[in-house]
């Protein structure tokens, strides 16, 4: 695996490489034609002075280049008469094979003007044929120029561009330099502090100043620090609240049994102290169900719980029948048993079991159950008419082991809490004039 500094060396010269390329063949290529078309253009100018002269015949240039000498000259055009079977009337004299090359392209001319190219001892030769008249006999204009003048400019434009190609290399790579030097100090110091938090050391904050993506990562992992502080700080206290709350059951039975091994009778027969053991049992017995419950609602919070068809009247019917006769003072009112919403049925059976236990405690005289479908969602409620919860107690009441007013502890509306956020939903606590509402709606 690549570091980023070896990465941006990389794509530094990934870029020289395809930026050479680019001059050393694209480059030159598109030069030369360019170049190509300016060659006929000069071919066609000079062509153009002796047309516009009133004799062309008279108006060709003496020069004492011959045609070999002017491939050796710069921006040189040579001119000749063609007469009818490839006479030369006037001009440059030109080797027989260049010359039969003319005429055929002279003899098969359909325009006014045409531009060819030859190539002759490796060199091209950019030649225009015209048309003209001298003394009334049709003739042919051939003007021609040796590629010496294209070639000589792609050469100084290529020489020039490679300087300037290695010039920019040069510069650049300071910026390279700087650039890795610049990402590799926060990376560094990122890591380090990811090593500390592997080493469950996160009381160091991170803070990158400067660029703002930097701030911005400092700022995520600064949230990420604190999120991990609180899941220390709670999970402590989860082990602190379930060491208290597993420890007083214990003592107790253990008092006990001590006491029955003694001969010693804290209540009046054998049988009382056999069923206060059994009753810390049991309690210690739910404490425990409790926490690994809960526990076990952490590890699917990450995935989709089980949908199915959910019946409220049912699912009511199911949970009432274990605490109906707990207290048979009290009234029940339900209201919506046919709605219908999808869930976890065995999930939604803990949360009715945990609220309506809840309720069964705290009521004075009645208990109203709602549930509601209304634009997508379901609306439900569990109500009582117990004891107001008191306003500083509302922010913390579905936290595990909180203490409620009555000074018991608890898990059981933090298990609520989980599973209805399981099923994308949100559950909040009440205070009404009359008692104690718990609504939830997914």
């Amino acid at each position: 695996m690549l570091s980023i500094a070896q990465r941006i060396w990389l794509s530094f010269f990934l870029l020289v490489f395809v930026v050479g390329l680019a001059v050393v063949i694209i480059y030159p290529l598109s030069m030369r034609e360019a170049l190509t078309d300016e060659t006929y253009r000069l071919i066609e100018e000079q062509q153009n002075l002796i047309i516009q002269g009133s004799d062309p015949e008279q108006e060709l240039p003496d020069s004492n280049l011959n045609f070999i000498e002017r491939r050796e000259a710069t921006r040189s055009v040579g001119h000749l008469l063609l007469g009818n079977q490839s006479f030369i009337l006037k001009g440059d004299v030109v080797p027989d094979v260049v010359l039969r090359r003319m005429w055929e392209n002279a003899s098969t001319l359909g325009e006014q003007a045409g531009e060819y190219q030859l190539t002759y001892r490796d060199a091209s030769l950019f030649y225009v044929i015209r048309k003209i008249e001298v003394n009334g006999t049709p003739t042919f204009l051939v003007s021609y120029m040796w590629d010496t003048y294209r070639d000589q400019l792609v050469q100084k434009l290529w020489e020039r561009l490679i300087w300037i190609l290695i010039i920019g290399i040069i510069i650049s790579i300071i910026p390279a330099i700087w650039l890795s030097n610049y990402l590799r100090k926060p990376l560094k110091v990122l890591g380090k502090r990811f090593e500390q938090i592997g080493s469950r050391n996160w009381k160091e904050p991170l803070q990158l100043k400067g660029d703002q993506d930097f701030e911005l990562l400092s700022n995520q992992f600064e949230r990420m620090r604190q999120s991990l502080i609180r899941n220390d700080q709670s999970q402590k206290m989860f082990i602190q609240h379930a060491s208290h709350e597993l420890k007083t059951p214990i003592m107790t039975i253990k008092s006990y049994a001590q006491s029955v091994k003694d001969g010693v009778m804290p209540e009046k027969d054998l049988e009382g102290m056999m069923n206060v053991i059994i009753h810390q049992s049991g309690r210690m017995e739910e404490r425990v169900k409790d926490m690994i419950y809960f526990s076990k609602l952490d590890t699917l919070k990450d995935s989709e719980p089980n949908a199915e068809i959910i019946r409220f009247g049912t699912l009511l019917d199911e949970v009432l029948d274990r605490f109906r006769y707990q207290r048979e003072d009290l009234r029940i009112h339900i209201e919506g048993e046919g709605v219908t919403f999808k869930g976890d049925r065995q999930q939604w059976e803990v949360v009715y079991e945990n609220l309506i236990q809840n309720a069964f405690r705290y009521a004075e005289s009645f208990i109203e159950i709602k549930a509601i479908n209304q634009n997508g969602h379901t609306w439900m409620e569990v109500r009582n008419d117990g004891e107001r919860i008191p306003e500083e107690d509302l922010a913390h009441i579905f936290e595990p082991f909180q203490m409620s007013h009555k000074g018991q502890f608890g898990l059981g509306l933090a298990i609520v809490k989980r599973i209805v956020e399981l099923h994308n939903g949100n559950v909040e606590v009440q205070n009404y004039k009359d008692g104690v509402s718990i609504t939830m709606i997914i």
